[in-house]
């Protein structure tokens, strides 16, 4: 018996598959080497010059149903996989016949402007400077804050967040909802779906108000003019939407019929955006571009390259100096519309970006990925600042909290009061209502510092997740009733949050024991 099982020791034969693993692993490896070094292979932008390459290492310059940017793809592949058969180093060397091209590459080049482009980022320009000079002078103010009452302030509102549960569910449309988002008075709620519908309902009751038809293809973004709902008139420009029918549409509020069609882009339309001005529209599309447009003209202002695959996301900055894109190349980019140079390249997710959000406090910037993970930028550092592992599946929507600037009139004390009441907190501690050495926590106080305390993710996985945005740590997670969760959205007054599903229904969550 034991001769047995000796020889059985050293001859079962399991060293092969150990080997078959090893090789495996090696070749894994050796694939994700040769990606990550073809990403810094200089190969030229223009068409025409990616032809002649491919002809000069005896490829066909075309295939069939082959674009510019697929194009270029396909060069940068073939160069990286005979780099890879020469050896790393060959990797320098594959711009030799045209060295001329390397060295333009290398160098910025700019493209001509029209006279409204250059208009509208000087507009820009004193838009966003005495809003940055603002935020900045009020960060100031808030750093000389006592420590002990900053972690006061944060323990009474992360309290509020980790409360959240599930208030309903909506059929929302026919097909998948694609984004929710609030207005910016927290009164109605915006959805749209791959029906081509954008549809508006009364929160928290979800009864429907209008639905909007004018798409013809699936809607990829929704969003909301800045002072919808406040001071902008009804029967000018709400709201806006980008669809796959190559359309983007601008919408009152009484109309179910678009006030204006944007058309330019050659591909599918994903993400749209408003400046934070109101005066300007960014989309984001399939044909690797994103682009700027005028409200009030309805024209073009700026077709912004620099993705070499489809760009799927577009964010403006609340000051309105910065753009952020996404795209399904795993990089992002933040854009000065100011100069229309790139400030930061956002490089490091192995998978598509499908979300970029900014923060309120101006300088960083949260991105959702098919990686399953939201990464924390620093514009300040010009790099990663925190990787969350925030999904088992794709990360499909990031939002920060952003606050009113006015204090909610559910937060305003009543009968004398000096503190806000708030009956999530039955049985408050001490360091929650008067801190040792301290005053109370003004309902005023909480207020102004919770706006970009926390941000909510959607992944794929089914649920929503809540975040501290100070120290990445999980706050809340709510399961959904769907598979795929594929947008999320915090109103601005901080009562309700609201997720739009593959199986075309939204929900809305609000903390427990809060009167709505």
């Amino acid at each position: 018996m034991s001769e047995l099982t000796f020889d059985t020791l050293i001859d079962d034969g399991n060293y092969l598959g150990s080997e078959r693993a090893r090789q495996e692993n090696k070749v894994l490896l050796d694939e994700l080497e040769r990606k990550k070094k073809a990403r810094s292979l200089a190969v030229p932008t223009d068409d025409n010059k990616v032809k002649a390459r491919l002809r000069e290492i005896g490829e066909p310059i075309t295939l069939f149903g082959e674009r510019a940017a697929d194009r270029r793809d396909r060069l940068i592949y073939v160069l990286s996989q005979i780099n890879a058969a020469r050896g790393d180093d060959a990797m320098q060397v594959e711009d030799e016949s045209s060295s001329e091209e390397s060295e333009e590459e290398q160098e910025e080049f700019y493209t001509p402007g029209t006279l409204e482009l250059l208009e509208s980022r000087r507009r820009i320009a004193e838009f966003s400077l005495p809003r940055a000079q603002k935020r900045i002078a009020q960060q100031r103010i808030d750093s000389k804050m006592p420590l002990g009452r900053i972690i006061d302030i944060r323990k009474k509102i992360f309290a509020d967040v980790k409360n959240f549960a599930n208030l309903g569910s909506q059929i929302g449309d026919d097909r998948p909802i694609a984004q929710v988002r609030f207005s910016p008075n927290s009164q109605i709620l915006a959805t749209g779906s791959w029906a081509g519908n954008v549809k508006l309902w009364n929160v928290p009751s979800c009864t429907p108000i209008r639905t909007m038809r004018g798409h013809t293809d699936r809607i990829g973004g929704v969003a909301w003019h800045p002072q919808a709902t406040l001071t902008q008139s009804e029967d000018a420009v709400n709201l806006v939407s980008g669809g796959g029918d190559l359309n983007i549409h601008l919408w009152s509020l009484n109309s179910e019929t678009p006030l204006a069609t944007l058309s330019g882009h050659q591909g599918r339309i994903c993400r749209v955006a408003f400046h934070p001005s109101g005066n300007y529209v960014a989309s984001a599309s399939f044909d690797t571009s994103w682009r700027l447009w005028d409200v009030n003209t309805s024209k073009e202002l700026l077709l912004q390259e620099g993705h070499s695959q489809e760009v799927y996301s577009v964010e403006f900055q609340d000051d309105g100096a910065l753009a952020a894109s996404g795209g399904l190349d795993a990089i992002g980019r933040v854009w000065d519309l100011r100069t229309g140079r790139t400030a930061m390249v956002l490089d490091g997710h192995v998978g598509a970006i499908f979300s970029i959000a900014f923060s309120p406090n101006g300088y960083q910037i949260a991105t959702g990925s098919a990686d399953d993970t939201v990464r924390i930028w620093d514009m300040r550092s010009l790099k990663a600042l925190y990787t969350i592992p925030a999904h088992l599946s794709n990360v499909s929507d990031v939002r920060f909290f952003r606050g009113d600037e006015a204090l909610p009139s559910s937060m305003i004390p009543r009968g004398g009061d000096t503190e806000m009441k708030d009956s999530s907190h039955d049985t408050p501690t001490p360091s929650e209502t008067k801190p040792a050495g301290a005053n109370p926590i003004t309902p005023e106080e909480e207020w102004k510092y919770r706006s970009g305390l926390y941000l909510a993710s959607a992944g794929y996985d089914g649920f929503v997740k809540i975040w501290s945005a100070d120290d990445w740590q999980l706050l809340r997670t709510l399961p959904t009733d769907g598979g795929k969760v594929m947008s999320v959205d915090l109103s601005s007054d901080g009562k309700l949050l609201a997720s739009g599903t593959y199986n075309r229904n939204f929900q809305m969550f609000a903390p427990e024991e809060l009167p709505i």
